[in-house]
């Protein structure tokens, strides 16, 4: 006798779906995240590597060509030791800014920004992401700037002393990486608060250059008017370029123990204010 054929309600019930457990961090997701940001950056090489430390190179040769013998400040030390530290650390600050700002902004116009928010990423996961992947953008550049620094001072006979010879190699890597984390987190907050590129524009033209070009780049802050001087030492990019050239020199401007203690606790304030922003969703979900 032939088998009758099983109706739809005797086919075998199917497992439910069980969630997956990642654990306290969802590792291959941050992980994936972050190598998604640096893919993004590393695809432009030219645009985003390259240019900045053309860039650099060009602010050296001009500043060193047009100023060296009336060179803005006190102090022993050669004018282009003391200008190459604060054009590394310039490097740092645009571009670790520039590269979550940018990531978030085109995700969020172009709607693929829901491919980061429905995966079973928390909002420090997302943004550890955001964050990693534009603090090592600001590392590259500032390793890329500083090779070229290195081998174009000596090619043009700019310096007469030997220049990027570390003196404080814990200065160096503190806020350096501290530089980095705290303008990738202002870039995600501006990426996340703007709704197009030009009011990202205006963050950068208005807040972050004017704080990073009369924070001590070019010139040392004792040769300002008291006022002048005092609000330099209230920006908190005078402590980052500051303190990052005083690995170099040996010498700084302001207290670096007050640099060091003013970058932690912005940076753990920033890192707040990211993942209340993202746990809100606020300008992420409709």
């Amino acid at each position: 006798m032939m088998s009758q054929p099983h109706s739809l309600f005797d086919a075998p019930a199917q497992p439910a779906p069980q969630r997956r457990e990642f654990g306290a961090v969802n590792w291959m997701g941050l992980w994936t995240l972050y190598k998604k940001e640096v893919r993004r950056f590393m695809k432009i090489i030219p645009q985003t590597l390259l240019a900045p430390m053309i860039s650099n190179l060009l602010y050296m040769i001009v500043f060193v060509l047009a100023f060296s013998e009336r060179r803005a400040g006190a102090g022993a030390e050669d004018f282009v030791v003391f200008l190459a530290p604060g054009l590394i650390m310039l490097g740092i600050l645009n571009n670790a800014a520039a590269n979550s700002s940018s990531s978030i902004m085109t995700g969020k116009l172009m709607g693929s920004i829901n491919d980061v928010l429905m995966p079973p990423l928390a909002s420090f996961e997302i943004a550890l992401g955001y964050i990693g992947g534009a603090c090592t953008r600001g590392v590259m550049v500032a390793l890329s700037t500083g090779i070229g620094l290195a081998v174009m001072i000596p090619l043009l006979n700019l310096s007469p002393n030997l220049p990027l010879v570390p003196q404080h190699f814990w200065a160096i890597l503190y806020f350096g990486i501290s530089a980095s984390l705290m303008m990738a987190m202002v870039g995600v907050i501006s990426g996340l608060w703007a709704e197009k590129f030009d009011q990202l524009s205006v963050v950068n033209n208005f807040i972050i250059m004017p704080m990073s070009f009369l924070s001590g780049t070019f010139y040392h802050i004792d040769i300002l008017p008291p006022v002048f001087k005092a609000i330099s030492l209230a920006n908190p990019m005078f402590y980052m370029i500051d303190g990052f050239r005083y690995g170099f020199t040996g010498q700084a401007d302001g207290n670096v123990m007050i640099g060091v203690a003013l970058m932690a606790v912005m940076n753990l304030i920033l890192f707040l204010i990211c993942l209340r922003i993202l746990k809100s969703g606020w300008r992420l979900k409709a």
